[in-house]
C-alpha cells in the first residue's frame, strides 16, 4: 500500500479530496503545516489522519526549517509526498531526504507559474487555462535564495485543462480549476504513483508515465484512450431536458466529420427548436437508416423503431416502416437515407410527426414538409461514411466508453443450424431484421417480412415476453401485413425453448439469434419440431441505452 504525508498551508483540499477517494488505494499517513491554525489539521485529524506542525519562527531560515519538517516526519512511513497551498520553496534539504515530492499548480505549466496563477490568466485573456501535477524540484540557489526562473519547473506528471469563460473573475475561475482540474489531476497522478507506473528520471528532467497512453492495436482493447479530454461547445440551451423539471443543453464537437442531427441545418426557421427528446431520437433514426445502402426510411419514438424498412423507393420505404406501428409512430421522429422527394414527403404529413432528418429535400418535398407548422425539418448532407469510432454513456461519477456497435453480416455469415434450409429471401430478411434489431432496446425481437418490419419488441426484462410484444404488436397494429410466414430476430440467445414456441404460434417460419446458449440444443430441437429455419449469427447486439 502507498502511504503519502501532505504538507499544506491552508484548507488542504486537495489532500482530503485524495484522502476520502483513495486513488490506488493509497492512505494519508500524515499531514504537516507550518500554520497551527490551518484548517486542513482539524479536517485531517476528524478523518483519523495524524497531523504535525512545524511552525515558522523569526530567524529560522529555509533549510533549518526543513530539518525540523524532516525530524517531524521521521516516525511515519511513507512513499510519497504531496504539497497542497504549501507556500514554501523547498530545497534539497528536504528534496533529498525524502520520497519524490508532488505539487499541483493551478495552471497549465509553464504558463503563468508562481503564486497567482488565476489573476494572471485572466490578465493575459487566455481561454483555457488548467492544472499541472509536477515534481518538485530544488528552487534555491548554494546560499538558500529563491532562483525565479526553478519556481514551478519540476517535471511535469499530468496536466488537466479548464475554460475561462467571460464573466470569470479570480474566485470564481480558482474553484472551477480547483473542482474541474486538480480534483482530476492529482488523484490520477497519485494512483499511477500507487500502481507503480511512474519512471522519474530528474537528472534529465523528464517523467515517463506506463499508465498514460492507449492501449496499443493488436490488445483486446485496441486503441482505447488512457484518459479522454473531449472539449465540446454549448451549442444551444434547450428549453428542458427529458422532462419539464430538468435543465438542458446541446453540445457540439466540431471535430465530427460525420453526418449528424447536431450539426443538421433546421431549414424551416420559423418552426421551434429541437428539444432535448427530439435531438436524442432524431440521433437514433439517423444511426438506423445508415445501416443500409438500398433507400431505407426509419420511425422512432421514444429512442425505439416504431418501423423500418428499404424498398426500391424512398416512399415505398416509408410507406412500410411506417405501416409496421401507425399508432405509435404519431408524434415520432422520421429518419431517411435519401434525398426528400416530393412523393415521401406528401406521406409525412400525412400524420403528425415532430421531426423529420434527410440528407437532403427537392424543393417540392421542402415546400410540402414546411407547410406543417410544427414539423421540423433537418438536412444532414450526404451520409458517407460512419466516422465516430466511440460512443460513452455518463455515469454518476464516471462515464462508460465503447467501441460504437458497427458490426454489419451478410448471408455467408450466418450459420444455419437447424433441418429446414432457409430460403433465399428469408436469408435476406434474417440480415435485414439483424442490422435493424441492433437499434432496438434490449431484450430486443424484431419480426420482418421481406426488408421491412412488422412487429418490434424492446426493452423486455424477459425475451419470451419480447416475443410475445413482438407478435401481438404485429397482430393489432400493423396495417396490411403480420407475422405470418415471417423470419424473428433476438438481439441474444435464446435461454430456452419457449421463445421459440411463442413465435411458432405467431406463424414465424425462419429465426436469426446469436446462438451460445447451454441449451442451444433444446432451442434448435424445437425449431426443428415445428419446421423452423434458424440460423445463428455468432454475436449479439445488446443496446441498454
Amino acid at each position: 500500500m502507498t502511504r503519502i504525508a501532505g504538507l499544506a498551508g491552508n484548507r488542504g483540499r486537495n489532500l482530503l479530496n485524495v484522502a476520502d477517494r483513495r486513488p490506488g488505494g493509497v492512505d494519508l499517513a500524515v499531514v504537516l503545516s507550518y500554520d497551527p491554525e490551518a484548517p486542513v489539521l482539524e479536517a485531517a485529524a476528524e478523518r483519523g489522519i495524524a497531523t504535525e506542525v512545524v511552525p515558522l519562527e523569526d530567524g529560522v531560515d529555509r533549510r533549518e526549517h526543513e530539518r525540523a519538517v524532516n525530524e517531524a516526519l521521521a516516525d511515519y512511513e511513507f512513499d510519497l509526498v504531496c504539497l497542497d497551498g504549501y507556500m514554501r520553496i523547498l530545497s534539497e534539504t528536504f528534496l533529498e531526504a525524502q520520497p519524490t515530492t508532488l505539487n499541483v499548480h493551478p495552471s497549465l505549466l509553464p504558463a503563468f507559474p508562481g503564486d497567482d496563477a488565476w489573476g494572471d490568466a485572466l490578465e493575459a485573456d487566455v481561454s483555457v487555462t488548467g492544472c499541472t501535477v509536477h515534481v518538485v524540484t530544488d528552487a534555491t540557489d548554494a546560499d538558500g535564495e529563491i532562483l525565479e526562473a526553478e519556481i514551478d519547473a519540476g517535471p511535469i506528471v499530468t496536466q488537466e485543462p479548464v475554460p475561462v469563460y467571460e464573466g470569470d473573475d479570480g474566485e470564481t475561475l480558482k474553484e472551477r480549476v480547483l473542482h474541474e482540474g486538480e480534483f482530476r489531476a492529482y488523484p490520477r497522478a497519485v494512483k499511477w504513483f500507487a500502481e507503480g507506473a511512474v519512471d522519474v528520471d530528474l537528472e534529465a528532467g523528464e517523467v515517463t508515465v506506463d499508465a498514460d497512453v492507449p492501449s496499443p492495436d493488436g490488445t483486446n482493447h485496441d486503441g482505447l484512450p488512457a484518459r479522454r479530454l473531449a472539449s465540446s461547445d454549448r451549442l444551444n440551451t434547450l428549453r428542458y431536458g427529458e422532462n419539464p423539471h430538468q435543465d438542458a443543453a446541446v453540445y457540439a464537437d466540431y471535430t465530427c466529420d460525420e453526418a449528424s442531427v447536431v450539426h443538421a441545418d433546421q431549414l424551416n426557421e420559423g418552426a421551434k427548436a429541437l428539444s432535448y427528446n427530439n435531438y436524442n431520437d432524431a440521433d437514433g433514426a439517423l444511426n438506423l437508416t445508415k445501416e443500409f445502402d438500398e433507400p431505407a426510411a426509419a420511425v422512432i419514438k421514444h429512442t425505439n423503431p416504431a418501423g423500418c424498412a428499404t424498398a426500391d423507393t424512398l416512399a415505398e420505404a416509408y410507406e412500410r416502416a411506417l405501416s409496421t406501428d401507425p399508432m405509435s409512430a404519431f408524434g415520432g421522429i422520421v429518419a431517411l437515407n435519401r434525398e426528400c422527394d416530393a412523393a415521401t414527403a406528401e406521406l409525412v404529413i400525412d400524420s403528425f410527426k415532430e421531426v423529420v432528418v434527410a440528407p437532403g429535400y427537392s424543393e417540392d418535398a421542402l415546400e410540402i414538409l414546411c407547410e406543417k407548422e410544427n414539423l421540423r425539418v433537418l438536412e444532414v448532407g450526404e451520409l458517407g461514411e460512419r466516422t465516430d469510432r466511440f460512443t460513452e454513456k455518463p455515469l454518476v461519477g464516471g462515464r462508460l466508453v465503447q467501441e460504437r456497435d458497427l458490426q454489419s453480416i451478410t448471408v455467408a455469415d450466418l450459420e444455419v443450424v437447424t433441418e429446414r434450409e432457409p430460403s433465399a429471401e428469408e436469408l435476406e430478411s434474417m440480415v435485414f431484421a439483424w442490422q435493424t434489431l441492433k437499434h432496438v432496446k434490449s431484450n430486443g425481437i424484431l419480426l420482418a417480412q421481406g426488408t421491412e418490419t412488422v412487429g418490434v419488441g424492446m426493452g423486455q426484462v424477459s425475451r419470451v415476453d419480447a416475443v410475445r410484444l413482438a407478435a401481438m404488436k404485429a397482430d393489432e397494429h400493423a396495417e396490411g401485413k403480420d407475422a405470418e410466414g415471417g423470419v424473428m430476430a433476438s438481439d441474444a440467445f435464446f435461454p430456452f425453448p419457449d421463445g421459440i414456441e411463442e413465435a411458432a404460434e405467431a406463424g414465424i417460419e425462419a429465426v436469426v439469434q446469436p446462438g451460445g446458449s447451454v441449451n442451444d440444443d433444446d432451442v434448435i430441437a424445437a425449431a426443428d419440431e415445428h419446421g423452423i429455419a434458424m440460423a445463428f449469427t455468432g454475436q449479439r447486439s445488446f443496446r441498454h441505452d
